[in-house]
Parts: structure tokens; C-alpha cells; sequence
């Protein structure tokens, strides 16, 4: 019988360096991973990423730090030659890579929609495709999305339109790579309570965001915070293998759809 914990299973997380990505790898390193390639995409994350493998090593995991710009096809793919070079194939591929602009669609440049887009929808295509051509049988693929998936609001329009691509790409691998056993899921928080978050919002907007989920009391930021979503990601590339083909928003009653 096929055994679909996350123990002693080999990771890969794209974006894995801090806040939600690197939480992500150092809580499926203490829930048994036996390694974890924790990629990150600029100098300015290597320490992070350093810390992050420091982290998992302290739990037992084996590790290693990978630097890649991921906007390219040739860097994915070598970005996973090299992971698993050094850990062996995958057995999990975790996808947390993203970029948010608020902004009228008036004012979106064109050199802003192509970073954009570059960003969260190709990068998240072609970590599927590699993923998909070197996670073991029986693997498990999840990209990280956005609860903008369903809602109707302004300023977002280039973030949440070029995450949405990824839930045809999460339906459409999912049924071409279903017949070796492999599931792909996406995962769509509510505003999170990251660096991220904070330099796109003014203060009213964030007083918004703190207090539009059902749950916001519950919180202790009135956000979803990293702590929320990563015991989903776990039990997706887990013992919620037969999820898959689905995008998933977890965010405490913020939107749905």
C-alpha cells in the first residue's frame, strides 16, 4: 500500500527561503521529511535561506539552498536537475513564488503586466511541468495562489489575473499526470500577515483586511497568518493525496466562491 505521509519523503519548495515557503519547509521537515531543497530567488534572501536550512538540519532533515530566478524555463528545469543532484528526486514540490501589485488597471505599465506575469502565472507553469516530469510516482504538486480567486474587488487585477491561469494549469496536470499516481493542488490564503502584504496597503485597507474574514476575531492578527495555511499544504502533499485537480482558498471566511 502506498504510503502517502509526508515521512521520509524528499522536498522540493520553490520560494522557500522565509515567511510562508520557508514555514512550509522547515513543518514538513519536522513532520518527517527526510530533505528539503529550499530555493530562494535573490542574494538578498541567501541568509534566509541559510537560516531555513540551518532549521531543518536541526530537525534531522537533510537540506540545501538553491538560487534561481525561476521566470525562465532553463532555470526551473535546473533548478530541480540541481535539487535533486543533491537530494535525489523529489517526492513533493511546493510552489509559494509570487508577486502582488495594487494598482488601477489604468495605471499597470506594460513592463509591469510582463513581470507580472512572468512572476505568478509562468513561473508557476513551468514548476508544474518539471515537477510533473521528475517527482516520483505517486508525488504530490502544490502551487501557493491567492483568495482574490474569488472575490470581486479593484487594484488587483494583475495579480489575481495572472494567478488564475494556475487553476486551469492545476486541472489540467492533474488529469495528465493522474495516471502515475501524482496529485496537483493549489492553495489560495487570504491576505497574510508577510512583509508582503503591508507595503501594497494603506492603513484603512488594512483595517479592512483585519476584520472581513468570519473568523478575523480568532486571529491574532485579524489576517491569515503563515501559521493557517501550512498544516493545509501538509495534508495536501499528504494523506490528502486524493484531493487533487482542486484550488483550495483558505483564508477564515474572508471570500469564497
Amino acid at each position: 500500500m502506498t504510503d502517502h505521509s509526508v515521512n521520509g519523503k524528499t522536498v522540493i519548495v520553490a520560494g522557500g527561503a522565509k515567511n510562508l515557503g520557508g514555514l512550509i519547509a522547515r513543518d514538513l521537515a519536522a513532520h518527517g521529511a527526510r530533505a528539503v531543497a529550499v530555493h530562494y530567488n535573490s542574494p538578498a534572501s541567501k541568509a534566509d535561506a541559510e537560516a531555513t536550512v540551518a532549521a531543518i538540519r536541526a530537525l534531522g532533515a537533510e537540506a540545501v539552498a538553491l538560487q534561481a530566478d525561476l521566470t525562465s524555463a532553463a532555470a526551473m528545469e535546473k533548478l530541480f536537475e540541481d535539487a535533486a543532484a543533491a537530494l535525489g528526486r523529489p517526492d513533493i514540490a511546493v510552489n509559494t513564488v509570487g508577486k502582488v501589485l495594487k494598482k488601477p488597471i489604468l495605471d499597470i505599465s506594460e513592463a509591469e503586466y510582463d513581470e507580472m506575469s512572468a512572476v505568478n502565472a509562468k513561473t508557476a507553469f513551468f514548476f508544474i511541468k518539471e515537477a510533473g516530469r521528475r517527482v516520483n510516482d505517486n508525488g504530490k504538486i502544490c502551487n501557493v495562489v491567492t483568495s482574490l480567486l474569488g472575490a470581486f474587488t479593484p487594484f488587483y487585477s494583475s495579480y489575481a489575473g495572472t494567478k488564475a491561469p494556475v487553476e486551469h494549469f492545476t486541472r489540467a496536470a492533474a488529469k495528465e499526470f493522474g495516471e502515475r499516481g501524482v496529485s496537483v493542488t493549489a492553495i489560495g490564503p487570504g491576505p497574510m500577515d508577510t512583509p508582503f502584504f503591508y507595503p501594497a496597503e494603506g492603513a484603512e485597507a488594512v483595517a479592512y483586511h483585519r476584520s472581513a474574514a468570519a473568523l478575523s476575531k480568532f486571529s491574532k492578527t485579524g489576517l491569515t497568518d503563515i501559521e493557517d495555511i501550512a498544516p493545509f499544504v501538509r495534508f495536501l502533499v499528504g494523506e490528502g493525496w486524493w484531493m487533487t485537480g482542486q484550488t483550495i482558498l483558505v483564508n477564515g471566511g474572508y471570500t469564497t466562491k
